[in-house]
């Protein structure tokens, strides 16, 4: 990736310090979001490993990976799979439990969201720890996705999130990394 791209983005991603809670500069990608050249070139370099190829699911996890994850889809042709908070989705499910800094929580999907051997790409807007994003690939993994990579805008590095899921041989993009957390 073009450090010209990076550069863009790092500077449409607005930092606040001290949120949520007191040393932690929060990467708010709003801003991103609201300024349609830094957006458009994100989901560009998102899907671009993959364009022309086949993929049959994208996958986002709740509520930025729905806004990246549909635009990702639409880019692909492909269908997009909405993974949500436990209690949120209407039909029969098949949930997760993951971890969070101070405790779990539990995802889920439905049950027919994912075909057995269907390719899926899973799309948030950042990995930290990479605990929501290991609970979401063991997820579509139960339901039979092929996980073809997981992609985010922001990576956190220090906090070992990537690495985490690389070590369950999932490939992982990013297109901007951030020091500290």
């Amino acid at each position: 990736m073009a450090s010209g791209l990076e550069d863009e983005l790092k500077r449409a991603i607005r930092t606040i310090p001290d949120y949520p809670k007191p040393g932690i500069l929060f990467r708010d990608i709003t801003t991103l979001l609201g300024d349609a050249r830094a957006f458009r070139r994100a989901v560009d370099a998102l899907v671009q490993p993959w364009a022309g190829g086949k993929i049959d699911k994208v996958a986002g996890m709740e509520a930025r990976g729905f806004i990246l994850g549909g635009a990702v889809a639409h880019q692909l042709s492909a269908g997009f799979v909405p993974i949500r908070k436990k209690g949120k989705l209407p039909y029969k499910t098949v949930s997760m439990a993951y971890e969070l800094e101070y405790g779990t929580d539990e995802m889920e999907i439905h049950v027919d969201a994912v075909k057995p051997g269907e390719r899926v790409i899973l799309v948030d807007d950042l990995i930290a720890t990479g605990g929501t994003a290991e609970g979401a690939v063991k997820l579509l993994q139960q339901v039979g996705a092929v996980i073809e990579a997981a992609c985010f805008i922001v990576d956190l590095p220090e906090l070992g999130g990537a690495d985490k899921l690389r070590a369950m041989n999932v490939a992982v993009r990013t297109l901007v990394a951030f020091e500290g957390h």
